[in-house]
């Protein structure tokens, strides 16, 4: 009896230490990339183990570059179509939330509630996938740079990692992918249309985009005059 309860007793003491141990270095990892530019997400590494067991070439483009170099255009696209409330919620849209828990309660096109802080979290540090696993680690990570960096920053990242096409990540790769010319210098017009295609970069091109596309931007662009245009971008907390 004495020996089951010391291996117990040891066994909790070696998970006790393992969960801190990991939580420490979330921690480190997410302070460290407070001011560090981002080399890979977690999402490229995913999307390239997958083109190794696919028959598809695959090519990755992605170039950081600093919020100063993206058009303010750009993050207001993003805000307008992604998380109006970006500036004011603490990681979580609780009232997008339950709009979006009752309108998938009465109709078979999902609808999805993730804020750009959520998206940052697992497009940075996680993969793609629908588990709970998967969205109990998003809203740590995401409760972690809500704490641990600006609003200017969680948008720098997003804007540099996020997927806006087969092989396009980030504001620099997409703008000289689809338009020749660099982040900095996008206009309202294209900045709309690369946040049109945000929710299925897969399927949805910049550079051809369908009619619904095309109304998305439209969308976009009314909900971007409403907001203030670049000024959002401009007002975030540094």
């Amino acid at each position: 009896m004495v020996k089951k309860r010391g291996f117990l007793r040891r066994t909790l003491r070696g998970l006790a230490w393992a969960v801190g141990l990991f939580l420490a270095l979330n921690i480190v990892l997410v302070l460290v990339f407070r001011f560090v530019p981002v080399p890979v997400s977690g999402l490229m590494v995913q999307r390239r183990i997958e083109a190794w067991t696919g028959d598809k070439p695959y090519t990755s483009r992605h170039r950081w570059v600093p919020l100063e170099e993206i058009s303010p255009s750009l993050g207001a696209a993003v805000i307008a179509a992604e998380d109006q409330a970006f500036a004011d919620h603490f990681g979580f849209d609780w009232q997008a939330i339950e709009k979006a828990i009752q309108h998938n309660e009465h109709s078979r096109r999902k609808r999805g509630a993730s804020t750009v802080s959520q998206q940052t979290a697992k497009n940075l540090f996680l993969w793609n996938s629908r588990s709970w696993t998967r969205k109990g680690f998003e809203a740590w990570f995401t409760l972690l740079i809500e704490a641990g960096w600006s609003k200017r920053r969680i948008l720098e990242v997003y804007l540099n990692i996020v997927e806006f096409g087969d092989g396009v990540y980030g504001a620099e790769a997409a703008a000289r992918t689809y338009f020749g010319k660099p982040a900095k210098r996008l206009t309202p017009s294209e900045a709309a249309l690369l946040a049109a295609v945000l929710p299925n970069p897969r399927k949805f091109r910049a550079n051809a985009p369908s009619e619904y596309l095309r109304g998305r931007q439209a969308w976009i662009l009314g909900q971007m005059r409403q907001l203030g245009g670049a000024q959002v971008v401009k007002d975030l907390e540094t």
